[in-house]
């Protein structure tokens, strides 16, 4: 059946901290996510890119999960949860899973990496998935980093999928596909800004919000330059896209999230700044770039 949900705003998708023994720390994970909330967010994503889910076992996977579930709950927040992989059956189990998890509104689905299917058969992927799935989907389009990507024709077939509600697209800029889905699709299809320097932009040309990493910092900035956007406030959208620029360019200096941690521990919100193997921590060149970035966009 159709879903009626269709996110707004800025959701983040989290982090995972980690204290010195390596192990999560579930504290800190509860408090980020509540400050993010407060400060303006519409929701969280659990287990996105971010969050290093492809470095944690099937027990912290769930942990970071239900400390989520709780936060959203308490505060009114939207749950989505990172569910996809490159393969079809274990995208559907945990597609299946998400029965069990109160209050989750919808999952984020990457398109299948490193095997390389064809357009038509990510299609069919994300169609098996939708079937069997007990929340709507948005599909995270992001071919840098997983070998495909999907163009037009796919997206505006996903969009009348029963049970997708939305995409996040992260092409590496705005392009000629992202444009014509803006412009074609039903307007119960969201489109989620994933890439940080284009979301206003996006947000201009009828995109519904953004899943921005760069949201951990300056939250209330993000949520209020998207505000401008969806609500026609040009010049003041733009003076917070710019101002926030710089910020996001320090962010992904490095391979994310190793630089979002490495801000978040000197602003004292996260134990440690550390990263899984094979990611490694960020340097002290990127992190005193993104310290300087934070305070001029707070200035």
């Amino acid at each position: 059946m159709a879903s009626d949900f269709r996110p707004t705003g800025v959701l983040v998708p989290l982090v995972t901290p980690f204290d010195e023994t390596g192990s999560i720390d579930l504290r800190s994970l509860e408090a980020l996510a509540a400050g993010v909330l407060r400060d303006g967010a519409r929701g969280i994503v659990a287990l996105a890119t971010t969050g290093e889910p492809t470095s944690l076992d099937q027990a912290e996977r769930e942990a970071v999960v239900a400390v989520c579930a709780g936060v959203c709950a308490e505060h009114g927040g939207v749950l989505v949860v990172g569910a996809g992989t490159n393969d079809t059956r274990t995208t559907i189990a945990r597609h299946e899973a998400l029965a069990q998890v109160a209050g989750v509104r919808a999952s984020l689905a990457v398109v299948p990496y490193y095997v390389r299917p064809s357009e038509a058969a990510i299609v069919a992927h994300f169609q098996a998935v939708a079937e069997r799935s007990p929340v709507p989907l948005l599909v995270y389009n992001i071919p840098y980093r997983t070998g495909r990507g999907l163009g037009a024709d796919a997206l505006l077939e996903l969009g009348v999928t029963d049970n997708v509600a939305g995409i996040k697209q992260a092409v590496g800029g705005i392009d000629a596909d992202t444009l014509r889905v803006l412009a074609e699709a039903s307007e119960r299809l969201a489109v989620l800004g994933g890439d940080d320097p284009f979301l206003y932009p996006l947000v201009l040309m009828g995109g519904s919000g953004a899943i921005a990493a760069s949201s951990h910092l300056c939250t209330r900035r993000f949520a209020e330059m998207i505000e401008c956007g969806l609500a026609g406030r040009l010049t003041e959208g733009r003076l917070h896209a710019e101002a926030l620029l710089p910020l996001v360019q320090a962010l992904f200096a490095e391979p994310s999230p190793a630089v979002i941690k490495a801000a978040l521990h000197a602003q004292g919100k996260l134990p440690t700044p550390h990263v899984r193997m094979p990611l490694v921590d960020a340097s002290q060149p990127a992190l005193d770039r993104a310290v300087a970035a934070l305070s001029a966009a707070n200035a």
